[in-house]
């Protein structure tokens, strides 16, 4: 079983009630996600050198894990440095809806809004 480590919500990536709403609804369509955290993390790529990923995932040894209105975000350390104090939200609206990442960790952040570059560029992913 793996470890879990809890932690505030300064140090961990934060969900809006809005993005918490769609983060269930998702799950409660998709029977075989259910119950599973959110994963949320970084990897090279993108236009801007670092990219955002989500994905159903299991909790893994030394995740940070953060809940909020009954979801549980998932972070591994690796990513919690380029994430430390990301939110995330999510909106429906027609032109531009989907989850968005506030990261305060971005120097630059792309057009496409899933693509950045740290404010530490000289950290190798």
């Amino acid at each position: 079983m793996a470890t879990e480590t809890t932690t505030n919500t300064e140090q961990g990536v934060q969900l809006t009630s809005a993005a918490a709403a769609e983060v269930k609804s998702m799950q409660a369509n998709k029977p075989e996600d259910a119950g599973k955290p959110l994963r949320v993390y970084v990897e090279k790529g993108g236009c801007s050198g670092m990219q955002y990923s989500m994905v159903f995932d299991e909790t893994r040894d030394d995740d940070l894990v953060v809940e909020r209105d009954g979801v549980r975000v998932v972070v591994d350390k690796f990513s919690l440095d380029f994430l430390g104090g990301a939110i995330v939200d999510y909106s429906d609206d027609l032109t531009g809806g989907g989850f968005k990442i506030r990261n305060p960790n971005a120097a630059h952040t792309c057009g496409c809004g899933r693509s950045f570059e740290s404010q530490d560029s000289g950290q190798e992913a």
